[in-house]
């Protein structure tokens, strides 16, 4: 075997002693791929934007066994009864986690105009 590949399976091998210059020669090359490998390799390991809602939520016990959640009309759209319900759990899962919506019902002020959500959720 030539003395090449004796010095290649040498350090594949880690078979030198610590304070040798090959040993710190490999500890070397170790630190720089895994400082310097980031500038050069895209690991693509973002962060995950999480945008929060602007709705304020409070949570309370219902007694049944059921949460209550009353969460701002203003994160909600005026639509349908399906586009309500998604709307919602979009806001309550990122705080309780996976649920699902038992009930809700809408909140007027003196004139009419729908200023929050009472939702009633159970945890699956």
């Amino acid at each position: 075997m030539s003395p090449v590949w004796r010095t290649i399976k040498s350090f594949i091998f880690w078979s030198h002693e610590r304070g040798t210059i090959q040993y710190d020669v490999m500890v070397t090359v170790i630190l720089l791929f895994v400082f310097l490998s980031p500038l050069v390799i895209s690991f693509n390991d973002r962060p995950v934007q999480r945008n929060p809602q602007a709705s304020g939520v409070m949570v309370y016990p219902d007694g049944n066994g059921e949460f209550v959640y009353q969460v701002d009309a203003k994160g909600v759209p005026d639509a349908n009864d399906e586009a309500i319900r998604n709307s919602l759990l979009n806001i309550i899962e990122p705080i309780s986690g996976s649920v699902s919506i038992s009930r809700y019902e809408a909140i007027p002020d003196n004139k009419g105009k729908v200023v929050a959500y009472k939702v009633w959720v159970q945890r699956e």
